[in-house]
């Protein structure tokens, strides 16, 4: 079921998403040759407790084996979903993706952003480009009365266009009341039955885009998606709300 958000609920979702953004810029910030990601989930894990917050993401998931950590720190192949530890650290070059919810006021908002450390090779430019590119291209298709396959055809359309295949295992999603609400949002054309957004509703869009086939694995921590050839994937994720004419980013 669609949870259509009332205003009082939406300001939450603003200001916490207002915090959220902070947040990712001072872990951004600490991205360096030499650091391991570790620390920058103490980082994350300290910035969103100061701000009145608490993480979304540590102990979600299943009992037997909850996520561990506040942010996940996915670097090059890894696509999403990397647990930090101080035994993975970061190298000139690296594609390092950080993906980070917060519950605030009672609400959760959700994002992610790929970062470039130093010099980097020219298809790894290309690719994080091209993937935050996708992202702002769908956005623009969201508003009241809008199909959600708008979203989806337009992420997909940039990321083919350049040379790129866009995860179709991986999708973003609904957000708000809990991490993992309705609507499902593809980041490719499907089959199924399309949606009429609504004003309202509140997204976590997504666009996951590798260099080589869409095809993804499980890592052996039963958390971590790497793309099956090995090859980069870059990662960006806004939370927005619905509205007449367009839409609300709430993590810029």
């Amino acid at each position: 079921m669609i949870i259509i958000k009332t205003q009082n609920e939406i300001a939450s979702m603003r200001r916490g998403g207002k915090i959220l953004s902070m947040i990712m810029s001072e872990i951004g910030k600490m991205i360096a040759s030499g650091v391991n990601t570790q620390e920058l989930d103490k980082l994350a894990e300290r910035l969103v407790f100061d701000n009145g917050g608490t993480p979304a993401f540590k102990g979600y998931g299943d009992k037997s084996n909850p996520y561990p950590a506040t942010i996940c720190a996915s670097i090059n192949n890894e696509i999403v979903h990397a647990i930090p530890s101080v035994e993975k650290i970061i190298k000139e070059g690296d594609l390092v993706k950080i993906d980070i919810g917060m519950e605030f006021e009672g609400m959760i908002t959700d994002m992610a952003r790929t970062f470039s450390v130093g010099a980097m090779s020219p298809e790894a430019h290309k690719i994080m480009n091209v993937t935050r590119e996708a992202l702002n291209q769908g956005i623009a298709k969201i508003k009241t009365g809008a199909k959600l396959s708008e979203y989806s055809i337009a992420v997909e359309s940039y990321a083919r266009s350049n040379g790129f295949s866009v995860i179709r295992d991986l999708v973003g999603h609904g957000v708000g009341k809990i991490l993992h609400e309705d609507p499902v949002v593809p980041n490719y054309h499907w089959s199924a039955k399309d949606i009429i957004l609504k004003e309202g509703m509140t997204l976590a869009l997504e666009p996951m885009i590798n260099v080589g086939t869409y095809k993804i694995k499980l890592g052996a921590d039963g958390w971590t998606y790497l793309t099956q050839d090995d090859k980069l994937s870059a990662h960006f994720e806004d939370t927005i709300v619905v509205k007449k004419g367009g839409c609300e980013i709430l993590t810029r």
